[in-house]
């Protein structure tokens, strides 16, 4: 049997009771499966932690973290801490600190769920948004000065290097490659950046004669909103820098219903260390303790831990069980429904048992 061992760290708001939820479903796929298992270590790190320690998380954390498998995240932001220091405290790190340089969003349409797009339905939206996770304006260069002055400057550096665009351009053509329309789009704004940006574009072009069966084509950030909400359907990988994917991927999410939905993996492809893997919808702490949390970007997120652990069979059936689930209408209230987290995860679990994967 093979042992896997996971990081949980549900953090803030939400994120513990969706974690929860992802931890029941991978235990009835381990018992569904009985070839794999997976020991899992909470930690509980995050704005709570800060309260009390006054850091989201220990100085070695990363450190703690390097021996494990995976690292299973819930969410992140607390109204009584600033936002940059509940992201750069624990999130940003982790990322940073593991080079999980290829962030990965995919987007679809689930049975059951309607999309604020007019005569769009499953199979009309079907995306992966590649977000470059460790350079652009994250990068954490500028500064502040003058502070409290009528003068105060505050800069913020983008960083685009030649080989973190290169690798994630490569990561980004080998995506498409590995799907069946092979259609890649970048995004970029070389029309105002004309440096960063300009060389973005110059990178995708050399990279592209490496894989001479993937179509692909550019886009401008702002035109690639309107082409999300009016032209779904032209689209299928995307490619972007870290501020741009992270905004688009927001509105995919949207369009897709929810981002309740929506899941993230923060990946390291060269497996030198542990990827991350977290829902998008953040903390929410307007709905926490209510036990409406919608854990399906969780269970989405959990999938894409299984692929990248070799498990793609278990992985599959996790995404069968939850298409099953919302197709027959148990969804929360965020996406039309009534259920409770629980009977969420109650139905996605009894689906797991009943699989024929």
């Amino acid at each position: 049997m093979k042992i896997y061992k996971i990081a949980a760290i549900p953090a803030d708001g939400i994120g513990p009771e969706v974690i929860a939820a992802g931890l029941q479903a991978l235990e009835a796929l381990e018992r569904r499966d009985g070839s794999f298992k997976l020991q899992v270590e909470q930690f509980d790190w995050g704005s709570d932690y800060y309260t009390k320690h006054g850091v989201m998380m220990p100085e070695d954390g990363r450190e703690t973290l390097k021996p494990f498998d995976a690292i299973f995240f819930g969410a992140v932001g607390a109204p009584d801490v600033p936002d940059h220091i509940t992201l750069w405290g624990l999130r940003l790190p982790i990322c940073q600190g593991f080079d999980q340089y290829a962030n990965v969003r995919p987007t679809k349409i689930l049975p059951g769920i309607t999309s604020p797009l007019a005569g769009v339905g499953p199979g009309d939206l079907d995306w992966v948004i590649v977000r470059e996770n460790s350079e652009g304006e994250y990068a954490g260069n500028g500064g502040r000065t003058h502070r409290g002055m009528p003068e105060e400057v505050g800069t913020e550096v983008s960083i685009f290097t030649r080989v973190g665009v290169t690798r994630i351009m490569r990561f980004a053509f080998k995506l498409a490659q590995s799907r069946p329309r092979k259609l890649l789009t970048v995004v970029t704004k070389s029309n105002a950046q004309r440096f960063g940006m300009v060389m973005w574009d110059e990178i995708a072009a050399e990279v592209a004669q490496e894989f001479p069966d993937v179509t692909w084509d550019k886009m401008l950030v702002d035109a690639m909103t309107v082409r999300m909400t009016l032209k779904p359907r032209s689209l299928d990988t995307i490619v972007a820098t870290n501020l741009h994917a992270d905004i688009l991927s927001d509105l995919a999410g949207a369009l897709a219903g929810s981002l309740g939905v929506a899941p993230t993996a923060n990946i390291d492809p060269e497996r030198r260390y542990p990827s991350m893997f977290e829902p998008i919808h953040g903390s929410a702490f307007d709905i926490t303790g209510k036990g409406i949390a919608n854990p399906i970007a969780t269970f989405w997120t959990a999938s894409q831990m299984l692929v990248l652990l070799g498990e793609a069979q278990a992985a599959a059936r996790l995404m069968e069980a939850v298409e099953k689930v919302t197709a027959e209408g148990v969804i929360t209230p965020d996406i039309g429904g009534t259920a409770t987290t629980q009977e969420v995860t109650d139905a996605v679990c009894e689906a797991i048992r009943a699989s024929n994967i």
